[in-house]
């Protein structure tokens, strides 16, 4: 797997200048490619990358560690709460972080606060209800489906500075302000078609992980090379294609 990154400023060609090949079970790259970057002094002052690369922690990492913005769709909240409108979602409960409580919609005051390690190392809070305060709620159904004496409302929350970036990275891809910005990295997709369709990209010539690694430079040095000589000779960027059934449909 290859990942390349590619500048986009207005009124100069668009280069590729680092490109990162790596197993292909091993796609969260952000750190590294920054840590490359920054190498090379090519850290950017914003990144646009797509949701594979936006962590809570990549966006955090990336600002205190880089000072590089990270702008990229976040994932997306998989609870059923988030899925049905009137239900009660993680971002509608008060977090108190300095007393280590939630407050939920209803008034109520979480129970517990534990802080632990999941499966891949990273940090994450449980936040439980007291399960009475939960079964006499006349809003349960909006809120949770547990069942049994035991169970009343959790929340799974990432640390505090984690958790803060990321519902400022959520309210920034709400906004309307910030479409332009986030349609500009649609155009690493064309970089990628362009590798592909007319470098051979996608085509390992050999074995092993470093002369795939020289091959994906040298495509890189290829594009860029290529790029170069269009923007010397005038020639502008293709537009997007669409496709028949889009076109028929628009």
């Amino acid at each position: 797997m290859v990942h390349l990154t590619e500048t986009c400023d207005e009124d100069a060609p668009r280069l590729v200048v680092h490109a990162d090949t790596t197993a292909a079970n091993e796609a969260l790259r952000t750190e590294p490619i920054h840590a490359a970057l920054a190498a090379k002094g090519l850290a950017p002052a914003t990144h646009l990358v797509d949701a594979a690369y936006a962590s809570a922690a990549h966006l955090l990492a990336a600002h205190e560690t880089f000072n590089i913005d990270l702008v990229g769709p976040t994932r997306a909240d998989q609870s059923w709460q988030h899925r049905e409108g009137n239900a009660f979602r993680a971002a509608d409960f008060h977090i108190d972080w300095d007393a280590n409580r939630a407050t939920c919609p209803r008034g109520k005051e979480s129970q517990s606060w534990r802080a632990y390690e999941d499966k891949t190392g990273g940090s994450v809070i449980k936040v439980r209800f007291n399960p009475v305060d939960c079964r006499a709620c006349e809003a349960r159904a909006q809120c949770t489906k547990a069942t049994g004496a035991k169970w009343g409302r959790q929340l799974k929350l990432h640390p505090r500075d984690q958790h803060e970036a990321l519902v400022a990275a959520r309210a920034r891809e709400t906004s309307t302000g910030d479409r332009p910005l986030y349609a500009l990295r649609q155009g690493i997709e064309g970089t990628l078609s362009q590798a592909v369709r007319g470098f051979g990209l996608r085509c390992a010539r050999y074995r092993g992980l470093a002369k795939a690694h020289l091959q994906h430079v040298a495509t890189a040095a290829a594009l860029d090379l290529d790029r170069i000589a269009a923007w010397l000779q005038g020639r502008p960027l293709a537009p997007t294609r669409i496709s028949r059934f889009a076109a028929l449909t628009a």
